[in-house]
């Protein structure tokens, strides 16, 4: 049985889910450039979830857009992080509740015996760091693609 490719899933919204290093790789991918209100993010201490509703970007989609003349697409996805033991963050004004972030990079620092530090780079020079007992992250887009609003894909040039 071979791998499932970007092409197998179309227009479907993904539903993906990381629970090592190498599939963290490929969710931080999906969602660079997501952004989302400091309102949409929520910590439920006794669940031990964070969670996050962002428009990301749809890069799995820039090419087919490109031969197409058409603009680029965002969607509204959630993404959850399962098994938080504990939530820092730097850079952020909670206070702040008209404040959009966006979400540059999510890497991950293993611990002993399978624990580590989940860090969410947001621009600016903001960070939220998860210890997290195991690595249990999902990705589910919630709505239709829609124009983004730039009609421009994200640039990090100079």
């Amino acid at each position: 049985m071979a791998d499932a490719r970007f092409e197998d899933g179309a227009e479907s919204p993904l539903y993906l889910g990381a629970e090592d290093a190498e599939d963290l790789k490929i969710l931080a991918a999906l969602v660079q450039d997501a952004v989302f209100p400091i309102t949409e993010m929520t910590y439920q201490r006794q669940r031990r979830e964070f969670a996050l509703l962002l428009n990301r970007f749809r890069w799995e989609d820039r090419e087919t857009a490109d031969r197409a003349g058409r603009g680029y697409e965002r969607v509204r996805a959630g993404l959850l992080i399962r098994d938080v033991l504990a939530v820092r963050s730097q850079g952020i004004d909670r206070a702040a509740q008209s404040t959009i972030l966006s979400l540059l990079d999510i890497s991950f620092a293993p611990g002993a015996d399978g624990t580590g530090t989940l860090t969410l780079t947001l621009a600016g020079d903001g960070a939220i760091a998860l210890d997290v007992e195991t690595l249990d992250v999902t990705l589910r887009d919630v709505t239709r693609p829609y124009l983004a609003p730039s009609r421009k894909a994200p640039d990090h040039g100079p």
